[in-house]
């Protein structure tokens, strides 16, 4: 498996991104051509830079003044002219729409109703979709991140000044890990943050993979004790085949007894957890002392997380205890595919087994979709579509 790890120590952006990649061995005149194919007068170039003594590619997009402020459906629309494969238009649309919730939920309006600014620039537009055809290009089948700083200070936008991270980028790093950073300057931009939450399953320290290149990609600051550079490592994974389809990892388990809470503030609590990162959320019904009902309430997240989830915990259920264990995960690698049905393309998640045996699963809310459009069962949609799995040798 291809496997990337983005080495974010002075942050993200999309130029430092893309740059990183074209160091990496994605073709840059392929990608100029994406770009000319969408009908954008924008050029690209990269040169050889130096920041803190550590060579690095900087890449240069020249393009004319842009005042437009275009909206989710202008993007997408001008994505879809793209001579560009299936793959890359899936990453780049993505990253879109998920750019397009997280200021539709910072402005408290509907992603219909957001115009982008920044983003919307033919520079940002040349970042993202440059980075998917990269991405596409080198065949990254999964990737991982280091914790990632945003700076500290002011930024202006197009709202006016705010406090670094600036809110969409904030919305974005949703569970991401956070490294701590005092620097004055906006080292995570949102365009780089959306990269990293779309294409980003994992965080963490280098994984145990074969280096076959190493990619960097300059930022425009020169900081004061770090070379603003991004890093992506790109190899194949350097597990035992046996093992290669099974990731293994560390989370923290939570668990509190809760007797004197309504269900409605449990319900209210999950969500908090939820929006808080957790990788999982459950309760179990319990019997207390003195005969009591009670509820277990028991949350997995990452490490980097426990303390913001334990505040949560505290805040939205007033328990005076919560119990803590690190345990050890097997994760079956799971990758993204689509299945051909009479309603179309219908995403799945393919699990690999340790044996080379694959299982496909419909995603629910694909499958809900269809359901409620059609008129239909979530029952019967789930049969046909398990029956075009079959067809598939899925």
């Amino acid at each position: 498996m291809r496997v990337a790890y983005l080495d974010c120590s002075s942050g993200i952006s999309g130029d430092m991104t893309l740059a990183a990649l074209i160091d990496c061995g994605a073709n840059l005149k392929e990608i100029q051509a994406a770009i000319d194919s969408m009908g954008l007068a924008a050029s690209l170039s990269i040169a050889p830079v130096r920041k803190q003594g550590f060579r690095a590619q900087k890449l240069q997009i020249r393009a004319p003044e842009d005042p437009t402020h275009r909206d989710l459906e202008q993007i997408l629309e001008c994505i879809a002219r793209a001579r560009i494969s299936p793959a890359a238009r899936r990453i780049a649309n993505r990253i879109f729409e998920r750019l397009a919730k997280a200021e539709a939920r910072v402005h408290g309006i509907s992603i219909d109703q957001v115009h982008f600014h920044e983003v919307g620039a033919i520079d940002s537009i040349v970042d993202i979709v440059g980075c998917a055809v990269a991405w596409d290009q080198l065949g990254i089948q999964r990737a991982t991140a280091s914790a990632v700083p945003t700076g500290t200070g002011f930024v202006r936008i197009a709202h006016g000044r705010v406090a670094v991270p600036a809110p969409a980028t904030a919305e974005l790093l949703r569970g991401i890990p956070i490294a701590p950073c005092d620097l004055q300057a906006e080292l995570t931009t949102p365009t780089g943050a959306a990269i990293l939450a779309e294409l980003v399953s994992s965080f963490g320290s280098l994984p145990a993979i074969q280096i076959e290149t190493i990619g960097l990609g300059a930022g425009t600051r020169e900081l004061e004790d770090r070379p603003n550079l991004l890093r992506i490592f790109l190899g194949s994974e350097s597990t035992h085949p046996s093992e290669s389809r099974v990731d293994c990892d560390t989370v923290v388990r939570f668990e509190t007894n809760l007797d004197d809470v309504t269900g409605e503030q449990i319900g209210f609590a999950i969500e908090q957890l939820w929006a808080a990162g957790a990788l999982d959320v459950y309760t179990t019904a319990i019997q207390m002392k003195k005969n009591r009902p009670g509820t277990l309430l028991s949350v997995l997240a990452n490490p980097e997380l426990a303390q913001r989830i334990e505040l949560v915990i505290f805040a939205h259920t007033g328990t005076l205890g919560i119990r803590k264990s690190l345990q050890q995960r097997s994760i079956l690698k799971r990758h993204a595919v689509e299945v051909q049905t009479p309603w179309g393309k219908v995403p799945c998640k393919a699990a690999s087994y340790p044996d080379g045996s694959e299982v496909l699963s419909p995603e629910y809310e694909a499958c809900r979709k269809i359901a409620l459009e059609n008129g239909l069962k979530l029952s019967e949609v789930l049969q046909v579509i398990e029956a075009a799995i079959k067809s598939n040798g899925g």
